[in-house]
């Protein structure tokens, strides 16, 4: 199991994230071999990490 590391990562808040949500928001951050993803209101709680394709695939199923 690889470990990466997210220290200085540009995170970006998703364009569903905000009013009418109940503050519920997410970030992501891609990193190369995986993309993580983290509560904005709670960064420390930890990160997810998905494989570039299944992030892919993610966003090609949800739009």
């Amino acid at each position: 199991m690889s470990t990466v590391d997210f220290t200085g990562v540009v995170w970006r808040k998703s364009s569903r994230s905000g009013n009418g949500n109940n503050g519920n928001c997410v970030e992501v951050s891609y990193t190369g071999p995986v993309v993580g993803v983290r509560d904005s209101k709670n960064t420390e709680a930890g990160i997810l990490t998905f494989p570039e394709s299944a992030w892919a695939a993610f966003l090609a199923f949800s739009s």
